[in-house]
């Protein structure tokens, strides 16, 4: 029986400190066994998952001894958050942990994307030399609008305009008189942030006030040419709608961290399409961010069961 149940990767290091407060069971096969799982709860007072482990009522029911949900990362969408709440159980998302995994993620298919070359490897190796073809765009000078902006947005806008990027967003949930308004426009309207960005990044949750927020509609508002990168949540871009607008060349290019179905299956509509860079929900996770997660998740679910600060 285990303090500490831990479903899916992180720091061993962390791992390492945690064990000396509390009896911790480090299990990453879990995620993929939800039986396992399931029949693992008795006598666990804090679970650390990612993003795949499902906290639902279903296991809560049986995890009775649960007081706290360590999250490595910050989206919530696979934890009930009303059913922790009525149950008395925290939920501690590592909030800031992986801010500069996905700006630079966000930078880098930017610069990819806009610029075009390089994603020429296989041509040029096969004797091709399409120069002409491939001169692309400066990223100076160009707007970057973000969808939503909280922490990780925030973060991007000052390392965009560090590089020149002219930067605006739309978030409804941030006050007008926000002192972060000062520095980055605020659109008031999704659309007219759409229609004047050459690079959207979306940084919001899913819910259903944002599923298929990004549909044909405010896909063909877009810029002709513009970017559309996702590094938030599946279901948030209406992936069928994006796949003919990249094959229509409305957009000039996409990249998509997070897909409605994860993995994707081999019969997925984006499949062959031209101009998409796809990753496998990983523009938070680098070694360094790993790290850091898991770290602040440590400290989060220690303090949560009365341990060591």
């Amino acid at each position: 029986m285990s303090d500490v149940l831990i479903s899916e990767f992180m720091d061993e290091a962390a791992v390492a400190d945690l064990e000396k407060d509390c009896s911790v069971t480090f299990d990453a096969t879990l995620v993929d066994d939800r039986a396992r799982l399931l029949s693992s709860g008795t006598g666990v007072r804090a679970l650390i998952v990612r993003n795949r482990t499902r906290v639902d009522r279903e296991l809560l029911a049986r995890f009775p001894d649960l007081r706290a949900v360590g999250r490595l990362g910050v989206g919530l969408d696979n934890i009930d958050v009303d059913a922790c709440r009525e149950s008395g159980i925290t939920v501690l998302p590592a909030t800031g942990g992986n801010t500069v995994s996905v700006a630079e993620y966000v930078l880098t298919g930017i610069f990819m994307l806009r610029r075009g070359a390089y994603l020429s490897t296989p041509r040029v190796l096969a004797g091709e030399w399409p120069r002409q073809a491939l001169m692309g765009h400066e990223t100076q000078g160009a707007t970057l609008g973000l969808v939503g902006f909280g922490g990780i947005a925030r973060d991007l806008a000052r390392r965009a305009q560090c590089l020149g990027m002219q930067v605006m967003a739309h978030d409804p949930f941030v006050p007008a008189d926000d002192a972060a308004w000062q520095t980055v426009e605020r659109a008031e309207r999704l659309a007219t942030l759409l229609e004047k960005a050459d690079a959207v990044s979306l940084h919001v949750p899913l819910s259903e006030g944002t599923r298929n927020l990004i549909d044909a509609e405010a896909l063909a508002t877009m810029k002709p040419g513009s970017l559309l990168i996702n590094t938030a949540r599946g279901g948030i871009v209406d992936e069928r709608a994006l796949a003919a607008s990249l094959r229509d060349r409305h957009l000039g290019g996409a990249m998509l961290d997070v897909f409605e179905e994860e993995p994707l299956t081999a019969d997925s509509v984006l499949s062959g399409v031209e101009g998409l860079i796809a990753t496998p929900h990983i523009a938070g996770v680098t070694h360094e961010s790993n790290e850091r997660i898991s770290w602040i998740t440590v400290d989060n679910v220690r303090r949560a069961l009365g341990g060591r600060a």
